[in-house]
C-alpha cells in the first residue's frame, strides 16, 4: 500500500480548512469535515493491484489537534498594505488572517448557491428527459444520481485541474518523485479551493437526491410509483397521466423494491467508479486551471452570479403569468412550480447540507453522522410535503391556495429536499468505508428514511388514499 503523507493528527499534509494563513494551530477545519471534499478517491491503485489506493475514510476523517506543518503557500496572500514602524505586526497578521477567511467562505457560499441552482434545474431536466412511454427505467431520479456520482468520482481522483504551481514548488524533493506521496500534497490543496468545494458539495450534490431515490423506493413497496402510459405528447413526470397499471399482488411491489434499490446503489457506484477511471485515463490531457485567474475573476464574479442568479429565479416566480391561454407540456401551469419553485428552494438545502455536513461528519469516523442527519431528516421533509400534496381534502384548504400551495410543495420536494440530501458523497463514503461500516451505514441510511415515509406518506395512502395534487391536474 502506498504511502500517504499525513499529520500527527491523521490530516494528510497543507490540509488547512479553508486554507490558514498560517503554520498555528487552527481552531477549526472547516472542509475536513465534508466527506465528499475530505474522502479519499474512490478507486484502487492503477496499476490494477489489490490494494487501495488511500487509506479508509475512518483513517483520513481529522481529530482536532496540533498542526505542526504550516499550510500550502498558495493559501499565504501577502497583504497590501505596507506596516507602519509602530502598527502591532501580530495584530495587523492577524486580520489580515480574518479578512482572508472571511473571503474564502464568501466565495465558498457563493459556489455553493450557483452551483446548487445549476445542479437542480439540469436534475429536472434529466428527470424530464428520461421519463417517457417505454422506458427501461421507472425511476426518473436514476440517471440524474448516476452522473452526478460519476462527477463526483472524476473530481475526486484529478490530480489536474488544480494542480498550481506554487503548490509543486511547496512539494520536498524527496516527496516529488514518489507519486503517491506528490498526490496526497495535491489532494490535500485541492480541498482548499473554494470552486472544488462548489463543484463537489454544490453541484454534485444537487445534481443528486436521495429523498427522491427512497421516495421511489417507498412508492415501488406500496405499489404506487408513477410508470409512463400513454402518448409522448401526453405523458410527463409532473402531470397525473404518468400513472400507469398497478402490480396484480404483493410479490410484484417486493421485486420492484428490489429493482429500484440495486438500479440506484448500484449503478451510482458503478458511476462513482468509472468518473474515477475516466480521471485516471485522461490525466496527461487534462489542462490545470490557472491560479492567478481564480483568484483574480472567477472568485469575484461567482459572488455576483450567485446573487444575481437567486434574485432573478425569485423574480421570475412572482412576475410570471399564473395561467398559460394553451395547456400544453412546456406552459407556464406545468413547469412553473416544479423548475421555479425548486430553484428558489434550492440554495437553502445545499447551504443547509454545508454547515451540517460541516458540525457532525467527524463526530463518528466510522458513521458519517452529518451526512446521515441531511439525508433522513431531508426524506422526512419530502415525506410530509408529498402527503400534504397528495392529501384528499378540499385544495382551498392548503394554506397558500390550492394550486400554488401544491407548486410550493413541489418545489420544496425538489429544491429543499433535492439539494438537503445527496446520493453523490453518500456513495462516495459508501466505497472509502470499511466493509462492514459501510454495510451498515448504507442500510440503516435507506431503512431509517423509508421508515419515516411509511408513517408519513403510508399512513395516509393506506387510510384515506392519495389524491392527484391540484398542480397536476390537466
Amino acid at each position: 500500500m502506498r504511502a500517504v503523507c499525513s499529520q500527527q493528527d491523521g490530516r494528510p499534509c497543507g490540509q488547512n480548512g479553508f486554507g490558514s494563513t498560517s503554520g498555528e494551530p487552527s481552531p477549526s477545519e472547516p472542509t475536513d469535515n465534508l466527506n465528499e471534499v475530505a474522502a479519499p478517491p474512490p478507486v484502487y491503485d492503477p496499476s490494477e493491484k489489490s490494494v487501495r489506493q488511500d487509506d479508509y475514510l475512518e483513517n483520513q476523517v481529522p481529530e482536532h489537534g496540533d498542526d505542526s506543518h504550516p499550510s500550502p503557500p498558495e493559501t499565504r496572500d501577502e497583504p497590501d498594505d505596507v506596516q507602519s514602524p509602530d502598527a502591532d505586526p501580530q495584530e495587523k497578521h492577524l486580520k489580515h488572517e480574518r479578512i482572508v477567511k472571511l473571503l474564502r467562505i464568501t466565495y465558498v457560499v457563493s459556489y455553493l448557491i450557483l452551483f446548487s441552482i445549476i445542479g437542480t434545474l439540469l436534475r429536472l431536466v434529466i428527470q424530464c428527459l428520461t421519463f417517457y412511454p417505454g422506458t427501461p427505467v421507472n425511476t426518473s431520479i436514476l440517471w440524474a444520481n448516476v452522473g452526478g456520482s460519476m462527477v463526483m468520482g472524476f473530481l475526486s481522483e484529478d490530480q489536474e485541474l488544480f494542480r498550481f504551481d506554487s503548490v509543486e514548488s511547496s512539494i520536498p524533493e524527496p516527496a516529488r518523485d514518489n507519486p503517491s506521496e506528490r498526490a496526497a500534497h495535491l489532494k490535500a490543496h485541492k480541498k482548499t479551493v473554494p470552486l472544488y468545494i462548489g463543484l463537489t458539495t454544490g453541484f454534485c450534490g444537487s445534481l443528486t437526491s436521495f429523498s427522491t431515490f427512497v421516495r421511489d423506493v417507498f412508492l415501488a413497496l406500496s405499489n404506487n410509483l408513477a410508470v409512463p402510459n400513454g402518448s409522448y405528447r401526453q405523458v410527463s413526470v409532473f402531470t397525473s397521466s404518468s400513472v400507469g397499471l398497478r402490480a396484480p399482488n404483493g410479490g410484484f411491489s417486493f421485486m420492484a423494491l428490489i429493482a429500484v434499490l440495486f438500479t440506484e446503489i448500484g449503478l451510482s457506484l458503478a458511476g462513482l467508479f468509472l468518473g474515477a477511471h475516466v480521471a485516471i485515463a485522461l490525466s496527461r490531457w487534462t489542462p490545470s486551471l490557472p491560479q492567478s485567474w481564480l483568484r483574480k475573476y472567477l472568485d469575484p464574479l461567482s459572488v455576483i452570479l450567485a446573487c444575481l442568479s437567486w434574485v432573478v429565479v425569485i423574480c421570475l416566480v412572482i412576475l410570471l403569468p399564473q395561467h398559460h391561454a394553451v395547456a400544453t407540456l412546456w406552459s407556464p401551469d406545468i413547469w412553473r412550480g416544479p423548475f421555479l419553485f425548486a430553484l428558489v428552494f434550492a440554495p437553502v438545502g445545499c447551504l443547509a447540507r454545508f454547515f451540517i455536513s460541516l458540525k457532525l461528519n467527524s463526530r463518528i469516523v466510522s458513521f458519517p453522522l452529518g451526512t446521515f442527519a441531511v439525508n433522513v431528516g431531508g426524506t422526512t421533509v419530502l415525506g410530509m410535503a408529498f402527503a400534504l400534496q397528495h392529501a384528499p381534502v378540499n385544495s382551498s384548504q392548503l394554506g397558500m391556495g390550492g394550486v400554488t400551495g401544491c407548486r410550493v410543495l413541489q418545489g420544496i420536494m425538489d429544491g429543499f429536499c433535492g439539494c438537503l440530501t445527496t446520493v453523490s458523497t453518500w456513495v462516495l463514503e459508501l466505497s472509502d468505508l470499511r466493509r462492514r461500516h459501510a454495510y451498515l451505514y448504507g442500510g440503516v441510511s435507506v431503512a431509517v428514511g423509508l421508515c419515516f415515509l411509511v408513517v408519513e406518506i403510508g399512513s395516509l395512502q393506506w387510510t384515506r388514499g392519495l389524491a392527484t395534487p391540484a398542480c397536476f391536474l390537466r
